[in-house]
């Protein structure tokens, strides 16, 4: 089994004809991801990479059954692309695009609240299921099939946290990038719940960073809740208040989302938070225990 994406899926890339949608269509086709359109307003009845592209979302879909959404639509126009694939039945869309208002997904996420679709983003790299499926750009040569889940604020700390696994023979169930983004869809909370029901998720990695309670919150949810064990990383232990770690998300004020807060949340809440980075693998492998994979 796996969360939110497997084989099943069948995804549209919203703004497949741009560079970066056309690169990672390809990226994600060659792993075997089950791509069945594109749609570029302007753009239909033509193809790329031999993926048919449509006009509008509603011919997409209808055409296809496509039934996921990858997005790499400009911020300008990203808000109206969610809201469309929303309106049209899809029910996963996962946001590649950074710099979207956060007006804009202050109302997307109210809005969601009135549907069944999941959301993962803005400005996040997406989802594997190691073997099944990318929606994304997280690089597949670094994932493996296994029992592993993995959920990240960070883009680049969940490539590593992959990589660092993967060399430890401790494969992946399914790897989740949230996204970093002061207001995102999909939270820690929503996966947490999803890899404690997962019967092939053995143990859990979440990867945070400074700023906001996200973290915090998740801790009172893992504690509660969760029964798997949880190793925890917090990105940003040394940043002085007012620094930004290259997220929107990520900023320390007024004395809230400071690194040490959110490992002595994780702490009380029975994660085993690992401090360097470098020796997370290391950690996994005496917590996880290599026969779990």
């Amino acid at each position: 089994m796996s969360i939110l994406a497997d084989s099943s899926a069948k995804v549209v890339v919203q703004g497949i004809t741009g560079r970066e949608g056309r690169f990672h269509t390809e990226q994600c086709l060659s792993y075997g991801t089950d791509i069945v359109a594109g749609v570029t307003p302007g753009k239909g009845d033509s193809f790329v990479l031999n993926v048919p592209v449509y006009n509008t979302m509603a011919e997409a879909i209808s055409l296809t059954g496509a039934n996921t959404s990858l997005l790499f639509v400009p911020p300008a126009q990203c808000a109206d692309a969610i809201l469309e694939a929303v309106d049209n039945g899809i029910k996963l869309i996962v946001c590649i695009t950074e710099g979207l208002p956060v007006h804009d997904m202050l109302l997307i996420k109210n809005y969601l609240k009135t549907t069944d679709c999941i959301l993962l983003g803005p400005n996040c790299p997406g989802i594997i299921t190691p073997g099944a499926c990318k929606i994304g750009i997280i690089p597949s040569t670094i994932c493996t099939p296994g029992s592993i889940g993995v959920v990240s604020r960070s883009g680049t700390l969940t490539y590593e946290v992959i990589s660092q696994l993967s060399s430890q023979g401790l494969g992946q169930s399914t790897c989740v990038g949230i996204g970093g983004d002061p207001v995102i869809g999909t939270d820690f909370i929503s996966c947490l719940k999803d890899f404690e029901e997962d019967e092939q998720t053995k143990g859990i990695v979440m990867v945070g960073e400074i700023g906001g309670r996200a973290e915090e919150d998740a801790a009172v949810y893992i504690r509660d809740h969760v029964h798997k064990p949880v190793i925890g990383f917090i990105a940003g232990l040394t940043a002085p208040p007012g620094k930004r770690m290259g997220h929107a998300g990520a900023i320390i004020e007024s004395g809230s989302g400071l690194a040490s807060d959110k490992i002595k949340a994780f702490k009380k809440g029975g994660v085993k938070v690992c401090e360097n980075l470098w020796e997370l693998g290391i950690l996994a492998a005496q917590t996880f225990k290599k026969p779990l994979s």
